[in-house]
């Protein structure tokens, strides 16, 4: 799980709620070019990865997850700071298998128990191997809450675990021939969108895999 750094929502959400007044709407009643924006500011942000396991996304290929379901929270429903991009699309009748992320965590949540990808802290809860496993940390405090995590969004299933590999091992590779100094800088690259805004998919095992390692 990587960090994400909240924006500035887009200006059309902005004053959509200040014609709405005290009234909360139903989700799919939410405009759709309104809701477009909202995507686009979602993706960027997040520098197209899913917000919980980091698979890159593009519009098609996410939906708009609310980290405190507004089944739940509902005065949430349209706070830009409750929304994120997760992966596996917003058609509910497209089959999603095996079902992970947003969609495997539906309207489950805890306040103690559920890792959020906007505590910029959230790294420090899990490790990984180089197998592409992802693990509870080993600091016993934090264990709970990454065990629940990894279980609720099924981060640990075998379809994200190959891909976790294959970037692990494209990032080993990469590292073939370099100085210490040059792992470091390499290292570094994976805390950072490219040029085009997009992250790297899964950095965060990835940057983990190279401290281990170097």
């Amino acid at each position: 799980m990587k960090y994400i750094q909240k924006t500035r929502e887009p200006d059309s959400l902005t004053k959509w709620k200040q014609k709405l007044g005290k009234r909360t709407p139903d989700w799919k009643s939410f405009p759709q070019a309104i809701k477009n924006e909202v995507y686009e500011s979602l993706l960027q942000e997040q520098g197209y990865i899913c917000g919980y396991c980091g698979m890159s996304i593009a519009r098609k290929q996410c939906h708009i997850e609310h980290f405190r379901p507004k089944s739940v929270y509902k005065h949430l429903t349209f706070e830009y700071a409750n929304l994120i991009a997760s992966c596996q699309g917003e058609d509910e009748h497209k089959p999603r298998v095996p079902v992970h992320c947003g969609h495997k965590k539906q309207a489950w949540f805890d306040e103690e128990l559920m890792i959020s990808p906007l505590d910029p802290k959230c790294a420090d809860y899990f490790k990984y191997s180089g197998f592409g496993e992802i693990l509870p940390t080993d600091d016993v405090d934090k264990q709970k809450a990454a065990n629940i995590t990894i279980q609720k969004l099924a981060l640990g299933i075998d379809k994200l675990r190959k891909m976790r590999r294959a970037a692990i091992d494209a990032a080993l590779q990469a590292t073939s021939g370099l100085t210490d100094t040059e792992i470091q800088l390499l290292a570094q690259g994976y805390h950072k969108p490219d040029a085009d805004g997009r992250n790297t998919p899964f950095s965060a095992a990835i940057m983990y895999i190279l401290k281990q390692y170097f």
